[in-house]
Formats: C-alpha cells, structure tokens, sequence
C-alpha cells in the first residue's frame, strides 16, 4: 500500500503535534496498546504510511521554512515530544482571507510574499488529504480552502 500524502493549512499547534506524533509513532507496533492513538494502524496503512507533502501559513516566521522548523516557530508553545528531521517540505505563503483575527494579528507578522496557488501545488503535490488547522473563526479560509481541495 502506498502513502497517504497530506497537505496542512496552518502550522500552529496542532500541526505541531501531529507532525511530531506521526515522527514519534513511525515505528510503533501495530499491535501494542499506545498512548495518544486510537489505532496504530487503520486498515492497510501504519502511522509512517502518512507522508507530508505540502504546508501553507501567512506567518512571516514561518512561510519559507521547512515544515519540520516551522513548527516551532513564531508562536507555537507546543510540548515538544520528539526530534523531526528535516522534511524538504516548504512552508508556503497561504491565502489570508478571515485567517487572522484581532489577537493574532497583535502577535505575528503576516508574510509579505505573495500568496501562492493552492489547487495547482495540491494537484503538482497529489495530496490525498487536506488538514484545516486554521484558527478559530476563519470560515472564510476554511471555505477557500475546502474548495481548492
């Protein structure tokens, strides 16, 4: 079975750990008990069966570094659990649209590069699975990018 490409919208948190929970379990058995996942292996396809292949941000701290250093970039306080190489993964300049509220803007400086298009680097990247992690309230963003999916 092959892998199941994702592309992340928003390196913040979330991402954080689920980029750093797919490193730590890469190598689980599938047939212990392990803390923080329901399932090891669901179907034909192991934890390391999930491979990153695109990531989009508007944080100027963020856009343009690799995946594996934007998730502790900027603002991000997550509980670091493990080490994650170098992914060769670009963080790109998203589109903003209602993806910034009050309180973020007060906190990060948003990327002055131009944001990029999404549905032709979703195709160019054969992403299977688009992950939403932008903040709470960003309809708008979530709407865009659901559409580009």
């Amino acid at each position: 079975m092959g892998s199941v490409r994702v592309a992340v919208v928003g390196v913040g948190n979330c991402a954080a750990s689920l980029v750093q929970g797919v490193e730590y379990y890469k190598d689980a058995d599938p047939a212990s008990k392990v803390p923080g996942l329901m399932h090891v292996q669901f179907g034909d396809y192991h934890v390391r069966d999930i491979e990153f292949v695109a990531a989009f941000d508007v944080d100027a701290k963020k856009v343009g570094l690799d995946l594996a250093d934007a998730i502790g970039a900027s603002e991000n306080n997550t509980i670091k659990i493990c080490d994650v190489p170098s992914t060769g993964i670009k963080v790109q300049r998203g589109h903003t649209l209602d993806g910034l509220g009050k309180y973020y803007r007060e906190t990060i400086e948003e990327s002055e590069a131009e944001p990029v298009d999404v549905v032709q680097i979703l195709k160019d990247k054969q992403v299977d699975v688009l992950v939403c992690y932008l903040p709470v309230g960003s309809e708008d963003a979530a709407k865009f990018y659901a559409q580009c999916a």
